[in-house]
């Protein structure tokens, strides 16, 4: 359903920008170009006289409300795999992933402080050496 929603999006989102490219500005702009130019041939007969510049605005206007509304329904949508605080100690909004983050760190603390104690209560060993230490010499010649 969500894969379904970004791709309503990108094509209103497309729509959009050609409609948006097609008006004319000051200049005769792509309109002009693309429905005969001043609204002669093809323009004047599909649209009328203004027909082209009142149908690619009211167009715009529409497509713009569609894609403010995807918008907020995308956004509300990327949002509602949070969960909510079920205790006093739990953050508000906080995601799965950031809880299973929270319980994995916490488990390597605890191994950690495992292994330091078990290192702590090991008891001190001296490990074997294959020469037996020399004697120190004397070097006083006597």
């Amino acid at each position: 359903m969500f894969v379904a929603w970004v791709v309503f999006h990108i094509l209103t989102c497309v729509a959009l920008v050609l409609v948006v490219l097609m008006q004319s500005s000051k200049g005769e702009g792509l309109a002009g170009s693309a429905f005969g130019g001043g609204g002669g041939s093809l323009g004047g007969a599909v649209f009328g006289g203004r027909g082209a510049a009142s149908f690619l605005s009211k167009s715009t206007s529409y497509l713009a409300v569609i894609f403010m509304l995807n918008c907020g329904a995308l956004a509300f949508m990327s949002s509602s795999s949070r969960q909510v605080a079920s205790g006093p100690g739990d953050q508000v909004g906080t995601s799965v992933v950031t809880e299973q983050a929270q319980r994995e760190m916490e488990q390597a603390r605890q191994q950690q402080q495992q292994q330091l104690l078990d290192d702590s209560t090991a008891p001190f060993q001296v490990a074997p050496t294959d020469q037996a230490p020399s004697a120190p010499s004397d070097t006083s010649g006597q």
